[in-house]
């Protein structure tokens, strides 16, 4: 071992996890910072926002599928804590490091002394101090070792020092980095083959089956896997929204969105299936539409890397413990597919379910209406999006929107959404973006998530992100009409509007100020055009899509 700075040993520790961006608000770990300069080529994002940082290391986590790093100072400590709700709730690799008190000055009034260490509990696996220098190499280890094993989330290190001035101490420590803990997964953990025969035999018997495939299944890279045994056994496949990359809108097999903010196809097929088989899911609230989709005690097979999650909220015949992508082969391998000719009549009832959503929806997803329908706009953005794009979408309406209206069409597309923090998409797709560079990534927010980190603009001018956002502008956050409705008794008064009606903003007009590209659309046709001309900027680019204040998006089905 060598005498070195916790700078120093930081630095290169973060060069060997393979990080290439920092998303940070100054002042903390100054001396890494320095290092990192002279050490790596990592990029140090400044942002306007200790919340805004969390969500760009989320959405870079979740684009890339390997650990991201956001930082701030102490008295910033709480809004970062704030910012990892999201990735807390959607299984998000992201380490959060920060500043902390110092013990000589602890319970003094010291400038900005507050204990933060507790508010990074409800959000983290794993929640760790660093007072003493020499402990910088194994604690980073065992952040990145914990975002990423089994479920993977996010990690919280506090550095003692109100900027961890920590770093700058000198131990006789040695830089050794866990490559396998670099990216997802880890480790594949296989399952014991008597529970993948008893879940094929299960399957093999099943009438009316449905494939719920959730985000384990996009964490551990298995969508080949999981598509190859519902062809097999031609099984409809329904997915969350965390998983609605798994399988193509397009697929013969695909039946959409399940759950709260769903397509009416999916919730329909699960609610007549005679058995689901739960894939990278925990089967939450959303999911399930608060476990009336399927209802509970429907037959059901589980399949998740965390053993905890296995019959969590539903009564198993089978479940399976191990890495989705693993597993998987192992099922295909071994169920009959003879038994596929056999579901003919109810792979034929999930097509006619689809149809008739597109049907229905056909004149909102064509309307040449002005303001725009949103519908209109997701069924654009279906047709036109690159072959590659990384889509994300925020939470509210436009998760409502995208998860049930739009459909990625081509394998090598994928998907992110916010797991219930509106104002996440804007900053996220940024993270993305610099996770995927040569890659297309395209954010869909409304303006009342805009709104929240609007200065982001800067900050991707100033280090050129040039990912594409498209803002549904409505001039409201009218996800809220329907329960002020409820509330004032069945139709609000006019003064009631002031509480989710927002004033008109040209926010093309804003981005151009800022130094990107501002695009303004006010009629369906133009969309197109639009895209093709934001993808082919050489700058980050705001699309502001004027559209229709009154427009909601379905509620989802139930069964009765």
């Amino acid at each position: 071992m060598a005498k070195m700075t916790g700078a120093r040993v930081l630095a290169e520790m973060l060069k060997g996890y393979g990080i290439t961006h920092i998303f940070h608000v100054p002042a903390v770990l100054r001396r890494t910072m320095a290092e990192l300069e002279e050490r790596s080529s990592i990029a140090r994002i400044q942002t306007h926002g200790e919340k805004s940082a969390a969500y760009m290391a989320d959405g870079y986590a979740r684009a890339a599928r390997r650990p991201a790093v956001c930082m701030a100072q102490v008295i910033g400590a709480f809004n970062l804590a704030a910012g990892l709700r999201d990735a807390y709730l959607a299984k998000s690799p992201v380490i959060a490091l920060t500043g902390g008190r110092v013990p000589r000055t602890k319970f003094r009034q010291v400038y900005q002394e507050i204990d933060d260490v507790p508010a990074f509990e409800p959000v983290t696996k794993f929640n760790g101090t660093i007072d003493d220098v020499s402990r910088f190499p194994d604690m980073v280890r065992q952040a990145f070792r914990v975002a990423t094993s089994g479920t993977p989330g996010p990690v919280h290190l506090q550095f003692q020092g109100n900027e961890g001035q920590i770093d700058r101490e000198e131990a006789d420590m040695e830089v050794y980095v866990e490559e396998d803990f670099a990216h997802l997964p880890p480790l594949r953990p296989e399952p014991e083959i008597k529970r993948v025969q008893a879940a094929a035999r299960i399957l093999g018997e099943a009438k009316k089956p449905v494939i719920v495939a959730g985000g384990g299944v996009r964490a551990s890279g298995a969508g080949a896997e999981l598509v190859a045994l519902a062809e097999k056994l031609q099984i409809p496949v329904a997915t969350t929204l965390n998983g609605k990359d798994t399988i193509t809108g397009n697929h013969p097999l695909s039946i959409g969105v399940v759950g709260t903010y769903s397509r009416i196809s999916a919730n329909r097929i699960v609610s007549e299936a005679d058995l689901v088989f739960f894939v990278g899911t925990e089967t939450g609230g959303m999911t399930t539409h608060f476990w009336m989709v399927p209802p509970i005690g429907t037959p059901a097979i589980q399949l998740d890397i965390n053993p905890e999650a296995l019959g969590k909220n539903y009564p198993l015949k089978a479940s399976i413990n191990g890495d989705a992508k693993v597993s998987l082969q192992k099922l295909t391998e071994v169920v009959d597919g003879a038994t596929a000719t056999s579901r003919k009549g109810w792979v034929d009832r999930a097509r006619t379910a689809v149809n008739e959503w597109r049907e229905e929806f056909e004149p909102l997803l064509t309307s040449e209406g002005s303001p725009m329908r949103p519908e209109r706009i997701c069924s654009e953005l279906s047709k036109n999006l690159p072959s590659d794009a990384m889509v994300l979408a925020d939470t509210g309406h436009s998760g409502m929107w995208m998860g049930g209206m739009f459909d990625l069409t081509d394998p090598g597309q994928s998907y992110a959404r916010s797991a219930g923090h509106l104002g996440w998409a804007f900053s996220a797709g940024l993270g993305a973006k610099c996770a995927l560079p040569d890659r297309p990534v395209f954010t869909y927010t409304g303006d009342s998530g805009f709104w929240y980190h609007l200065s982001e603009i800067e900050t991707a001018v100033r280090w050129k992100i040039n990912a594409v956002t498209l803002v549904n502008n409505n001039g409201a956050g009218n996800q809220s009409k329907r329960g002020f409705d409820v509330a004032y008794g069945g139709k609000q008064t006019e003064q009631a509007r002031e509480m989710w009606v927002l004033n008109k903003v040209n926010f093309a007009e804003i981005a151009e100020t800022m130094g990107a590209l501002g695009i303004r659309v006010e009629k369906p046709g133009d969309l197109k055009s639009a895209l093709q001309q934001a993808f082919e900027a050489d700058r980050p680019v705001i699309i502001d899509v004027v559209s229709d204040i009154e427009a909601m998006a379905p509620l989802a089905y139930a069964p009765k």
